[in-house]
């Protein structure tokens, strides 16, 4: 069931009225409730109606479809993340930054070239142009805090050798995963796209 849906039953009100109210045509909340996301001002109009927060119906949550198999029904589960995520190219936009992992300021740039240029927009692509973004903030404040420190040439070399190595683990560990399960090992609580 639809979040518009849902909310909707619980103001006790039919889309008919729910259309007279907010402005937005039947049709159009048909089509919300079978899963188009509302956007602009159907967004605002549908919230404002219903007197809740216009992103209690943008949360992504499972699509259920049912089909047909043997003439018995049965319930398949898919999530928006996997229905567009293409996880081979994610994998290539991966590993993409393993030829630059040596320079740790250029290492977001080659997957979010390649994002931009096969227009991707999954969770799972932005996750990782986020992770080497961060990565490519961490590694140089981490690299100029031993300079500064004044440890000796060698804990400089060993520093850098630890972080191009590091970079390098959690991009490899992060296509195994995406090989294995379609997600991401080591993953930020946020998206910095």
């Amino acid at each position: 069931m639809s979040k518009l849906k849902k909310i909707r039953e619980q103001k006790n009100l039919t889309q008919e009225e729910l259309a007279e109210l907010s402005g937005i045509s039947v049709r159009t909340i048909q089509r919300i409730e079978a899963g188009t996301p509302p956007k602009g001002f159907t967004l605002k109009a549908l919230a404002k109606s219903l007197d809740v927060a216009a992103q209690d119906f943008l949360e992504i949550t499972p699509i259920i479809q049912e089909s047909f198999v043997n003439n018995s029904q049965i319930p398949i589960t898919t999530s928006e993340e996997k229905i567009d995520a293409n996880f081979g190219l994610t994998k290539i936009i991966n590993l993409s930054s393993l030829p630059v992992s040596f320079i740790p300021i250029l290492c977001f740039l080659p997957p979010l070239i390649l994002k931009l240029v096969y227009k991707q927009k999954s969770n799972i692509i932005k996750q990782i142009i986020s992770l080497q973004i961060l990565w490519s903030i961490l590694a140089p404040v981490i690299f100029m805090i031993i300079i500064f420190m004044k440890l000796g040439k060698s804990s400089t070399i060993i520093t850098m050798i630890v972080l191009v190595l590091s970079n390098i683990f959690i991009i490899l560990r992060n296509a195994m995963e995406i090989d294995r399960k379609q997600k991401l090992y080591f993953k930020l609580n946020f998206n910095m796209l």
